[in-house]
């Protein structure tokens, strides 16, 4: 029997939310229902999305600390008992839930910015995505390169050097190329609107046999590049996939339900910034139904590149996204923990309950399920348009004054 996800007002929040400008996303069910932009204040959520429809155009505001704060609307009562909805009833539109906290923000991911996850990349490639073979393979490419690189900086002198050692042993590769080359790898995870929040389900691809959950910081970026809030989030793995090609990548992370953001996004203001992100301890759990408990962390303080060196990476003049991104920072943890036979490592099975958390952040908490099972992903872009003009709230994009009082 699967364990319970356990949802609760503690597990959610972070530590210190009394100090936390937290925002997100919640579906309120009914004729004149749908995604709503909520603030959590004093563990209440109230529905600002009269002033600012979505998350994406709040994140942009200059002014988006007093709407989160301050912005009138109406009381959608206690998180605790939308966390119990959400745990009850999932994605249902009939039942109010909540939704991962992001928007029309195209969802960006950066690989291989840990030593560590760069390691387990070398793996997967070397044993062609073949589970079988990972923990001989570990074996050998650590007694070459070593099982900590991360004093490695990317793009220095010393990263020639090791580069040419390698090259000169046959043993360099793609993963090592962003992992400590001058160009970072940055994909997307997901197409706005497709990621789930706390509370449901991430899926799997049904041809997958290795994969792994990947416990990550998730950043908040204006259309001008500049890194205004964090969340956490679960970047689902296909290890068999991208191990057989990285033409697979696209394959390997982007499945119905395979992107998980939450459960809220913490804006920066006086109590939280970008230096404690650049501290955060993230912690992964997993518990099976078969009583398999995996348990890790790790600190983004071993992170290869910076937030902003990321960001710079993934938008400027070479690239604008005028909705603004959620950028991953790469996953920290690589759980390798057998779980079947000696030396095949970790995978999922269905019916995981995967819990990452960071004090500060709060904790996002989801089942692992197949994605040709899940609920299909069906309201996208222009259902979301439809569903805000039918509510009269589409006026609210310009200002962030309530559609009531914009000129017609």
């Amino acid at each position: 029997m699967a364990p319970p996800l356990g949802l609760t007002l503690a597990g959610t929040l972070p530590e210190d939310a009394a100090n936390a400008t937290l925002v997100g996303r919640a579906w309120l069910p009914g004729p004149q229902g749908g995604p709503c932009v909520v603030a959590v204040r004093g563990a209440q959520l109230v529905d600002i999305t009269a002033h600012v429809p979505t998350v994406a155009a709040l994140v942009a505001r200059p002014d988006r600390l007093a709407l989160a704060r301050e912005a009138a609307g109406p009381a959608l009562g206690p998180l605790a008992a939308w966390l119990e909805s959400t745990e009850a009833h999932g994605p249902d539109t009939a039942q109010r839930h909540l939704l991962a906290p992001c928007d029309l923000q195209v969802v960006k991911a950066a690989g291989v910015t840990f030593a560590a996850s760069m390691l387990e990349r070398l793996i997967e490639e070397q044993a062609r995505g073949d589970a079988t073979r990972a923990h001989a393979v570990r074996a050998s490419i650590t007694a070459v390169v070593g099982a900590d690189l991360a004093a490695v900086r990317p793009g220095s002198e010393q990263a020639q050097e090791l580069r040419r050692v390698l090259l000169a042993q046959g043993l360099w590769s793609q993963y090592l190329e962003v992992g400590i080359g001058p160009d970072a790898e940055v994909f997307t995870k997901a197409a706005p609107l497709a990621s789930v929040g706390t509370g449901v389900a991430v899926g799997l691809h049904p041809g997958s046999h290795w994969n792994n959950p990947e416990p990550e910081v998730v950043l908040a970026v204006t259309p001008a590049g500049e890194i205004v809030g964090a969340a956490l989030g679960n970047d689902v793995n296909l290890r068999d996939f991208e191990g057989r090609s990285a033409l697979l990548l696209g394959k390997a992370k982007d499945n119905n339900a395979s992107c998980a953001v939450g459960p809220f996004v913490r804006l920066f203001d006086a109590h939280y910034g970008l230096q404690d992100v650049a501290s955060a301890v993230v912690d992964l759990r997993v518990d099976g139904a078969d009583g398999f408990v995996l348990a890790g962390s790790s600190s983004m303080d071993r992170i290869s590149r910076s937030p902003r060196e990321l960001v710079a990476h993934a938008m400027g003049a070479h690239h604008q996204y005028p909705d603004g991104i959620m950028l991953f920072c790469g996953t920290m943890f690589a759980p390798t923990q057998d779980r079947g036979a000696p030396g095949q490592g970790f995978t999922h099975h269905e019916g995981d309950r995967v819990a990452i958390r960071s004090a500060r952040l709060g904790g996002l908490v989801n089942r692992v399920g197949r994605s040709d099972q899940l609920p299909p992903w069906r309201f996208g872009i222009g259902a979301l348009m439809g569903n805000l003009a039918a509510r009269g709230l589409l006026g609210a994009a310009s200002d962030g004054r309530p559609a009531a009082a914009m000129p017609a």
